[in-house]
């Protein structure tokens, strides 16, 4: 090496060039670099919004800006500019971005002359100010120029950017409909049919029996995206996407239950072509494809026609014939499914088109590499494929019906839990079992699934295979013990991955026991290949080896797996490894470099960021062996120009993205810019000619590497150390000094902390500063509890001061480990620690510390704690919780009223902010309830109210984690229900603030339903609060005057007139309205309401009973009638339709009897709808009235709480001379919580009555009699009253073919049989004769009035009638009537 460096001193470069080392200009614009990045990203946000928003113009001009700034980007990171250049091209960048900034309504960019930007603490306010007016005029003036050049733009000339080197195909699964029997299992995969290749991972949907998926809350969210697609599977002659259906259940469909459940068997097929949709020819998510199925027939004959799909054959050739088949008698059997193709990986595409994926779609990955792996990318995915078998049938007559059972178990035969994934959308099983071919000696499967463990348990871990045979008989296949097992290694002896390929594994028979004992069989050989290998020296059959029972059969059974590993870490090439793993053989490290020269260019690709990591590890951490120096800077030029041939030129984003993310080996300049002088000064050696023109080929990355510093600023505060603090602290010379201190540093550290002095994607200047800003903070905790903690030196603002701030800095968005990704979460972790929960803790100390000035704080410090115990890190809530009871037993003790009322109010209060806003869960309510019991209970004076108290905030929790969870979803009628169970709670805790801010809440969403009525109802909600107010001042009598005006114009839009007529003119509101509506406006709406109520036609509204059984639905729902009130119209079949399809998995009951308790407890979802009476219910003043008929109207369907439903049943032997005495009524009343109309259209039944045929029959006659008496009245105080109304009514009473007559009711009631079967009715029954008598004198009435106002025409119907009535009274009515006349008369009130 000293040989070189004289040489070098000597080279082609002039020496003022080596020594000036331009590289150090690059720092200077790493910067503005970053800056570019940062805007780019702020300015692609706006981009994607204009483009949402359809504004044409202005998307295009950001996309050009955004261009440009991409150009500019490539230019300047190439550190490959002339020195004026760059400046040039920086004052281009810096002019664009400030100009782009203003026309986007971004921040104001302050720089200097130089184009940097201006450090605010480094610039004084002065020159602060007048950096901004230069700024903006400079901007202004830059407007005015672009505007010009923006008019002669030619967008056509803009350079085209198109990247996309990764694509996804998106899969909606709408519907599944085949009638099956059993629950089945769908396995959706993407298939090359000229390879016969399946090209993705499964997506597994698990159906139902019931024509349903098996989760119910995947019903309408069976969504997948099939991942890592690239450009040459875009360019596939053909792509089909195909399923397999898996039947679970018996071996035959017809099996009953003494047979064999739970069984794999293959059911069926659907194949789709796609190539027109991945080759772009269709492109409409919206359009939905219908794939038909065809099931696969059981056939025991080896020959199976061409149409024919056999249960039995490869599943391969089973799609195949599919495809190649014209058509498919489906039979209206199949999927529905719509597709896209999206560009773009799982990251892009969550971004790009969040509207189809989100979080919850199933991912299923490509069995392969896409075309880019970028740095940072892990994965580590082994795929199984159970491809075939063959099996001797041994002692059974037919062959055996084969069940694989996989798992996968470390090298001491522990099995790793949830290792294996049939498909995406689940999570992994511990065993997977395959698919059982019905008496098959060689099964084909085909059967792939994932084997996912963690890297570093990839070398310890095997899979094992075991077979066993699979009777239809349970009884027999309880018997049934695995008959043979193999397994294989999924590491090499040298290290390396188990190859890609096919293996045939070895079929070891014996003890069962000894097949589960892995020390048994893992030093056996796995496959075939290996035994041969180890036989082959030695001549001997190693097969006795197994320490199994030796039998012939042994070797007679074989089975074939496939294996494919996609893994960045784990590589199958032992070269490689041994460069990966070098520090583990560091020996062989110059062998391992000069062998990387020979590795496939593809097995370098994937691991390009731990290759790279390698090399630059082995520069700086072997730095005295220079040796290395040369072979890594020569492995760097081979990757470098690897990645500059054609092939694999896709790649050079990932190595930008390396080096500008990932490469931290800060010194390796210093070593590569040696040897790069070196090779210079040797160019006149022709045996290093050849590695001279390489690395100038290379020479634009390689000074990429050189020229990257990374800059670091320590702050002051980082310096100091506890004596620099206690020091600083003495230094001040009085008290009130230290206070001053103190207080202006607290303001300080919180005002940056709220301001985000760094960028949020600067995470190490984020975290450096928090820790900094920690330690300080922690230090002057100390200077608070020794100068300013006792009774005499206590300064509350001070210590005010240090909890806001503390939970300002626990609370930073930066400190959010949550809201980051994984990785990033894993790395603050490591190098940082969680840092709330260092500060929480001291927060919880420091307020224990407080003693008797705690109190003070209260309920100020309530709000601050909660936010505390919001954080979602379960350590520190179970820290910090308990300072609620704290503040409880403080007060109760302190505020001399022996009660918390303070506390309470200001925790409620909050709570409602803080989880509206998006905070607390439900670990978190739980876990509140259960600390706030737990010391409450030990309390000797707040047990019980603090129980109360406990359960109380529970509860609020519960309604307001229900009302936020809700409020994302699209049933509005859900989203109102939240709502009221929310202000019900408020105005039950007279919490009149929160109350009203909710009902107005509620006002929004019937307002946008145009449930008028009901959002009229609701602001009067607020009317009464203001109405119970002792006095009024201006400002309240404005609001009660809006408030009127507002529901008077609800209830006229709502079609509700009466109601405005009784609000205006009758009751509690009548003086309010007087006071509050000027005299004319009060004139002309009575005035135009009267005249509504008496001449326009209202429809009345139907009301529903529904009811939600099954735990399927939400808890507010869960096994809950409700009573609706439909709108205008709206009929029953509507009604239901609209029901269904809020809840398109619930099954409707036909019956609407009392659903039984297996029904409540299902897992599933039933509705059960149908229409009730409401019962009229009329004010005390129309009693004993003649009430005209428009008023009765409107109270039989309004101020309604009431309602009946009768169902009628048969009891006993039918009767054929009188079905009635059989035919029995059971009327159900439903009383619910509020009456109608309301602020809801639905209210929760809240009591339940059942009433008897004989109570029944009663009451009809009660609401008969009282028809017949308000008509008879009305007639006699009216005589103009039409009497066709009259007519229908006697008709209807007296006719026995509609009604069945008074004998109905003798013979089923007044029978000593029946007294003798219920002698507790004796009472009941006497009141029903009561009634009849009652009923014949008014009928009696009835038909007199009917005669004196008879026409020509009703002359037949009267003497009907008064034949009828005549009949009547001789067969039994006169004589119930004579007896009770003499009580009778006195009750009715009719007659003169």
């Amino acid at each position: 090496m000293q040989f070189c460096h004289v040489i070098c001193s000597s080279g082609i470069f002039p020496e003022t060039y080596i020594h000036l080392k331009e590289a150090t200009v690059i720092p200077g614009e790493l910067p503005l670099g970053q800056e570019l990045t940062s805007t780019l990203r702020e300015w692609a946000v706006i981009w994607h919004k204009l483009y949402v928003d359809n504004k044409t113009t202005q998307f295009r001009h950001v996309q050009q800006m955004t261009y440009s700034l991409i150009e500019w980007r490539s230019q300047i990171l190439s550190g490959t500019l002339p020195k004026d250049e760059l400046a040039e091209l920086k004052k281009k960048v810096t002019a664009k971005i400030d100009y782009g900034n203003r026309i986007l309504g971004l921040d104001l960019v302050v720089r200097d002359d130089n184009g940097n930007i201006l450090d605010p603490d480094e610039t004084s306010t002065i020159s602060l100010f007048k950096a901004h007016e230069t700024a903006s005029k400079r901007i202004d003036e830059r407007i005015q120029e672009e505007k010009s050049l923006q008019q002669n733009l030619d967008l056509r000339g803009q350079p085209i950017f198109n990247t996309t080197h990764t694509y996804s195909l998106y899969v909606n699964f709408k519907n599944f409909v085949c009638n099956i029997g059993e629950d089945a299992e769908l396995l959706m995969s993407l298939y090359d049919p000229d390879l016969s290749k399946f090209i993705s991972e499964n997506y597994l949907v698990r159906w139902g029996s019931n024509g349903m998926p098996k989760e119910i809350e995947k019903l309408n969210n069976l969504q997948a995206v099939f991942t890592d697609l690239s450009s040459s599977d875009l360019i596939r002659p053909k792509i089909s996407l195909v399923c397999q259906i898996v039947r679970v259940g018996h071996m035959e469909l017809k099996d009953g239950k003494k047979h064999t459940c739970g069984l794999r068997r293959p059911f069926g097929v659907a194949v789709m072509d796609i190539t027109d949709i991945i080759h772009g020819k269709v492109d409409d998510e919206e359009k939905q494809h219908f794939i038909p199925f065809q099931q696969r027939q059981l056939i025991m004959s080896p020959l199976i026609t061409s149409h024919v799909i056999g249960e039995n054959e490869p599943l391969t050739s089973v799609f195949n014939k599919v495809i190649a088949a014209k058509e498919v008698n489906h039979k209206g059997q199949g999927l529905w499914v719509s597709l896209k193709l999206l560009p773009g990986d799982l990251a892009q595409v969550q971004k790009d088109f969040s509207h189809l994926v989100d979080r919850s779609t199933a991912v299923a990955r490509k069995m392969g590499f896409p075309e880019i792996i970028l740095p940072g990318d892990v994965r580590n995915d082994i795929y199984v494929t159970l491809v075939q078998g063959e099996f001797d049938k041994g002692k059974k007559k037919t062959p055996k019906n084969v069940e694989v059972t996989m798992s996968v178990h470390d090298e001491d035969g522990n099995l790793q839990e949830k290792a294996i994934h049939p498909g995406a959308g689940y999570e992994g099983v511990s065993e997977y079992k395959s698919v059982v071919y019905y008496q098959v000696k060689q099964p084909c499967w085909y059967e792939t699934v994932k084997v996912s463990i963690a890297i570093e348990e990839v070398s310890r871990c095997h899979l094992r295979f075991t077979f066993r045979h699979r009777s239809s008989q349970e009884s027999r296949d309880k018997s049934e013990r695995a008959f043979g097992m193999g397994f294989v290694k999924l590491m090499n002896a040298d290290g390396t991955t188990l190859q890609d390929g096919k293996h045939n594994l070895i079929v070891y028979k014996g003890d069962n026991k000894k097949m589960e004992d892995a020390k048994c069989y893992l030093t056996l050989p796995c496959t075939k290949m290996e035994m041969e290998e180890k036989e082959a020296p030695s001549g001997k059959n190693l097969h006795h080896l197994a320490n199994f029972t030796p039998t012939k059969d042994s070797t007679k059974d074989s089975f074939q797996i496939a294996t494919l590993i996609c893994s960045t870490k784990l590589t199958q090439n032992v070269d490689l490894l041994g460069l990966l793993n070098w520090r583990s053989n560091s020996q062989n490290i110059a062998h391992n470099l000069r062998k990387l020269m020979e590795v496939e260019g593809g097995e370098i690709v994937k691991f390009l960021q731990d290759t790279l990591d390698a090399l630059f590890n082995i520069m700086m951490e072997m730095s005295e062996n220079e040796t290395y120096d040369f072979l890594v800077f020569d492995a760097l030029v081979f990757i470098i120009s690897l990645i500059g041939d054609i092939k694999f030129q896709h790649f050079n984003p990932v190595l930008e993205t390396y080096i500008y993310k990932h490469f931290s080996a800060t010194l390796a300049y210093v070593k590569l810019t040696k040897v790069l002088n070196c090779y210079v000064g040797n160019a006149d050696d022709s045996s290093k000619t050849e590695l001279l023109f390489a690395a100038l080929k290379a020479l634009k990355y390689l000074f990429r590497f050189i020229g990257i510093f990374v800059a670091c600023m320590t702050a002051i505060l980082r310096q100091m150390d506890d004596f620099h603090y206690n020091h600083y602290i003495n230094t001040f010379k009085t008290r009130q000094d230290i206070i001053d201190f103190l207080m202006e540093t607290f303001i300080m550290f919180k005002d940056l902390i709220g301001k985000n002095v760094y960028a949020a994607d600067w995470m190490v200047m984020n975290m450096m500063q928090s820790r900094v800003f920690l330690r300080a903070v922690n230090q002057f905790t100390s200077v608070l509890n020794r100068f300013f903690l006792d009774q005499a030196n206590f300064e509350l603002q001070l210590w005010n001061n240090y909890f806001h701030l503390a939970v300002a800095f626990l609370t930073h968005e930066s400190l959010q480990l949550e809201t980051f990704s994984q990785a990033k979460r894993n790395k603050i972790i490591k190098k940082y620690g969680d840092m709330r929960k260092e500060i929480g803790f001291k927060i919880r100390d420091m307020w224990y510390n407080l003693g008797p000035h705690k109190i003070k704080f209260i309920p100020a410090m309530v709000g601050p704690i909660l936010e505390v115990t919001l954080v979602p890190e379960p350590e520190l809530r179970k820290a910090t919780i308990p300072i609620f009871f704290d503040m409880m037993q403080c007060e109760f003790n302190f505020s001399g009223n022996r009660n918390f009322h303070m506390f309470e109010n200001e925790l409620i209060t909050k709570l409602d902010q803080e989880v509206e806003g998006g905070r607390g869960d439900e670990q978190y309510k739980i876990l509140l309830e259960k600390l706030l019991l737990e010391h409450c209970r030990k309390h000797k004076y707040l047990s019980a109210s603090g129980e109360v108290f406990a359960l109380l905030v529970s509860s609020l929790l519960e309604n307001l984690l229900d009302y936020r969870t809700i409020m994302h979803d699209e049933s509005k009628e859900n989203r109102m229900s939240c709502t009221v169970n929310v202000l019900n709670f408020y105005k039950e805790k007279k919490r009149e603030d929160i109350y009203i801010r909710y009902l107005y809440k509620l006002r929004d969403l019937h307002t946008d339903c145009e449930n008028f009525t009901e959002a009229a109802y609701t602001l009067l909600l607020h009317a009464e609060l203001l109405q119970r107010d002792s006095y009024y001042v201006y400002s309240q009598q404005e609001l009660k005057e809006k408030l009127y005006q507002e529901i008077i114009s609800f209830f006229d839009r709502g079609k509700v007139s009466v109601s405005v007529v009784f609000l205006l003119f009758t009751g509690k509101y009548l003086t309010e309205v007087k006071m509050l509506v000027t005299f004319f406006l009060f004139q002309k709406k009575r005035a135009t309401f009267y005249e509504n109520i008496m001449k326009a036609m209202r429809p009345q509204p139907e009301y529903f009973a529904v009811g939600y059984y099954g735990q399927g639905f939400p808890s507010f729902l869960r096994n809950k009638i409700f009573i609706y009130r439909g709108k205008e119209y709206e009929r029953r079949e509507d009604f239901n339709l609209k029901l269904l399809t809020q809840f398109p998995s619930a099954e409707k009951m036909t019956s609407t009897a009392p659903p039984g308790e297996e029904i409540k407890s299902s897992p599933k979802q039933y509705v059960q709808c149908f229409i009730v009476k409401p019962v009229m219910n009329l004010p005390p003043n129309y009693k004993d009235k003649p009430v005209p008929e428009q008023i009765l109207n409107y109270y039989r369907a309004n101020e309604v709480q009431q309602f009946t439903h009768s169902r009628p049943f048969r009891k006993g032997e039918k009767d054929p001379e009188n079905e009635f005495a059989t035919m029995w009524i059971e009327r159900t009343t439903y009383t619910t919580a509020y009456s109608f109309p309301g602020i809801l259209k639905w209210f929760e039944v809240k009591q339940i009555t059942t009433i008897s045929p004989l109570e029944n029959a009663i009451e009809t006659m009660e609401l008969t009699n009282e028809k017949i008496s308000n008509i008879v009245q009305q007639h006699v105080w009216d005589r103009s009253l039409p009497v066709h109304p009259l007519s229908m009514l006697l008709n209807g009473i007296v006719d026995p073919a509609v009604m069945g007559g008074y004998t109905n009711y003798e013979k089923a009631f007044f029978t000593e049989k029946y007294l003798q079967e219920h002698p507790e009715d004796q009472d009941k029954i006497e009141l029903l004769k009561q009634l009849i008598a009652l009923q014949m004198p008014l009928l009696a009435e009835g038909i007199r009035i009917h005669g004196e106002k008879l026409t020509e025409q009703l002359k037949p119907l009267h003497d009907r009638l008064t034949g009828l009535f005549q009949r009547a009274e001789e067969e039994g009515g006169e004589a119930v009537w004579c007896d009770n006349f003499g009580k009778l008369i006195l009750l009715s009130g009719v007659w003169p």
